[in-house]
């Protein structure tokens, strides 16, 4: 047989960790057993009727190519929200793109930012964390250095600890925050000094907040729209978790115009656009609050009766601040995949272990609070059991 040359960033690709864990869900379930799945991050709540209505209501007879730029009435939508949300005044026509969810960004952001010839062949991520920066980086022939988060600096990288030669060969700071997987929030002042830090070595600071609506304390989390200078500062943002939209894809890019404009002349040519249908659904769920607020409380609600099981048993829960994730640290010091193999065989409870995020995520699992309030419930009383082993 003939071989297919694939390119390095193909033969980069790793098998992405979740697979495995799939695998043996699936192997759960042919075998009969219930499972309660916290694994994944895709929430079972209803997408809300007025979204689904309006998508229905927008599906022409004859269909159209979506223009790479997403639709003027929906970009301005995306600008109103950012106004109420931040206080911040963008302009719809040169500081937002509308986007195929968030993980489209994500990933080919470095394709748009790379330049190994001049030496600006790095990406910066955060670890243990979404695994997409990094992936993307690679893919595009970039080197990535990856800034850990620990419970002792609230999870929050150390800037100042980043070598200058590091520095001078990067092109992008990846920030996530709300954070998957730890739950933590990046205060406002970190994320100036994060800005100053980056423009300082042309470098891009771009902060991945699609868990930015989902936070349980006074106030909401902040993000890098408010910033003063918005120069070299880039936000990406989703309906997927704010308004349960997952499988719609859409979400938005915005910031500095320099990069929106070279997203714009970039787009055309790989067709990633939202349908025009999916696009009109999204300025009705942009300018709805009721819903957002509505799904808070479940979440909300979820997570009151987790962390009690875990209070109860002494389990410490880290971060967790914001997102609809748990990041519990393991009982008794055990590697986390063993806790989830353990978890599913004998409670047919789906966890991630921390180490699917980076070594650094060693020694935590994550829990996704996305079943039904009931199943929570349920599982919470398994895990009594369980734990109640652990401590006998």
């Amino acid at each position: 047989m003939r071989e297919i040359h694939f390119s390095p960033g193909m033969r980069s690709v790793e098998p992405y960790p979740f697979e495995d864990l799939d695998r043996r869900v699936a192997a759960a379930k042919a075998a009969g057993r219930e499972v309660i799945d916290f694994g994944v991050g895709d929430p079972r709540e209803e997408t809300p009727a007025f979204i689904r209505d309006a998508l229905v209501a927008s599906l022409d007879p004859v269909s159209s190519y979506p223009r790479a730029a997403g639709l003027p009435e929906l970009r301005a939508a995306i600008a109103r929200w950012i106004e109420r949300r931040y206080g911040a005044a963008l302009d719809p026509d040169r500081e937002i793109q509308p986007a195929l969810g968030s993980k489209e960004i994500v990933f080919t952001l470095a394709q748009l930012l790379l330049d190994p010839g001049a030496g600006r062949d790095l990406v910066i991520t955060t670890a243990p964390g979404y695994p997409i920066p990094e992936r993307g980086a690679r893919f595009a022939g970039g080197d990535v250095v990856r800034l850990p988060l620990s419970e002792e600096r609230a999870f929050l990288p150390d800037l100042d600890a980043v070598p200058d030669d590091v520095w001078t060969r990067a092109v992008v700071l990846w920030l996530n925050s709300p954070n998957n997987p730890t739950g933590a929030v990046a205060p406002l002042g970190f994320l100036e000094e994060a800005a100053a830090q980056c423009r300082a070595h042309d470098v891009l600071l771009a902060s991945d907040e699609a868990y930015s609506e989902l936070w349980f304390g006074e106030e909401p989390p902040p993000g890098v729209l408010q910033l003063a200078d918005r120069t070299n500062v880039l936000a990406v943002n989703t309906l997927s978790k704010r308004s349960s939209m997952t499988g719609y894809r859409s979400g938005f890019v915005a910031g500095d115009r320099r990069v929106i404009d070279a997203l714009r002349r970039l787009r055309p040519a790989t067709g990633v656009t939202p349908q025009v249908f999916v696009q009109r659904a999204s300025i009705a769920a942009w300018q709805d609050e009721d819903h957002v607020a509505d799904g808070r409380a479940r979440f909300a609600a979820k997570r009151r009766v987790m962390l009690e099981v875990f209070a109860r048993h002494g389990v410490h829960v880290a971060g967790s601040e914001a997102t609809f994730y748990l990041w519990v640290a393991v009982p008794g010091g055990r590697p986390s995949l063993g806790w989830a193999i353990e978890l599913l065989d004998r409670g047919g409870l789906v966890v991630a272990p921390g180490s699917f995020f980076g070594p650094e995520g060693e020694g935590y699992v994550r829990i996704a609070m996305v079943p039904t309030i009931a199943d929570c419930e349920r599982a919470a009383g398994i895990l009594d059991g369980l734990l109640a082993e652990v401590h006998a």
